[in-house]
């Protein structure tokens, strides 16, 4: 099929692979504009946009996509379908009804379970013990549309958000490749979601990034791992931030003052938390790169009886 294919970050990167390998035509790429990244904000493209020029795909990148030059352009290309990966952004009636088969999106989650942009982060701070991905025919509202095909996917109890992230794009690329050839046959289905399971998983809040050592060990192990590579729990230590990247459960229902070191040993610190204690065995100085926490105590030596903590 003759396609436009609209994604952006890392994610949706095995997708436009597996589109291609599978033998797809791309009528275009279109992807967010580069943007400044890093310590010195240059202008980076995004990943999407590096696989597809590599490849000789053709890639455009409207700073509006309600501009009438794009949409006109958009038209031009006559597109049999639009396929929708992490994109960023919201589609106009306008663009879903354009193509001829419709637009077809890649959700990371077993929706109608949260919708919305942050479903993986949101799924392993929750602590749930699957996720998956689901396919389904775009509509105007958010992550709505009928469900065409799903595939499940265990989230372990160590898991990271980076971990499943990836996972998850592999698995979804090859439920999307499946999904087209169910449409180019006739053969997609149109399940509609029950609106009253429906969850939602809105955008990282900055405050969400402050560990509060008075909550359960198991809660703060599932915020570590959550925002586990981006964007880092973090407590505070002498008044400067220290991100922790990785911890385990220890003591599940020790008790005591919330932020307390208990232990150093040889991997890490032992912190207690509300009910239970976490060892703690990766983090992040300021201006540092990710260490393990017995490298870290080399530099910064820590004693039993200090408190971490944002008060």
């Amino acid at each position: 099929m003759q396609l436009v294919f609209m994604g952006t970050p890392d994610f949706a990167v095995p997708s436009l692979q597996a589109l291609a390998a599978a033998g797809h035509e791309f009528a275009a790429v279109i992807t967010q504009p580069d943007r400044p990244r890093g310590r010195g904000k240059k202008f980076l493209p995004p990943p999407v946009k590096v696989k597809a020029l590599a490849a000789g795909l053709p890639v455009r990148q409207p700073s509006d996509m309600k501009d009438r030059g794009f949409l006109d352009d958009l038209r031009r290309l006559q597109p049999e379908l639009i396929v929708v990966v992490a994109f960023g952004r919201i589609l106009s009636q306008e663009i879903l009804g354009l193509p001829a088969r419709g637009c077809v999106n890649l959700h990371a989650s077993l929706l109608p379970r949260y919708r919305g942009a942050a479903p993986i982060h949101r799924a392993v701070m929750n602590g749930e013990g699957e996720t998956g991905v689901t396919t389904m025919w775009m509509a105007p509202q958010l992550d709505a549309g009928d469900i065409i095909l799903q595939e499940k996917l265990p989230i372990p109890p160590e898991a990271t958000t980076g971990e499943i992230h990836d996972l998850l794009a592999e698995v979804g690329a090859g439920l999307l490749v499946h999904t087209l050839e169910l449409i180019a046959t006739g053969r997609a289905p149109r399940l509609p979601q029950d609106e009253t399971l429906a969850t939602y998983a809105p955008p990282l809040q900055p405050e969400e990034e402050v560990i509060n050592w008075e909550q359960p060990a198991q809660v703060i192990h599932n915020q570590i791992r959550g925002l586990n590579p981006w964007p880092g729990a973090y407590t505070l230590r002498s008044g400067k931030r220290l991100k922790i990247y990785g911890a385990r459960l220890t003591d599940p229902f020790a008790t005591g003052r919330a932020g307390r070191v208990v232990e150093v040993v040889r991997e890490g610190f032992v912190v207690q938390a509300g009910t239970g204690r976490l060892l703690v065995t990766s983090v992040q100085p300021p201006g540092k790169k990710i260490m393990p926490a017995s490298a870290y105590l080399q530099g910064y030596p820590m004693l039993p009886g200090e408190i971490l903590g944002c008060a």
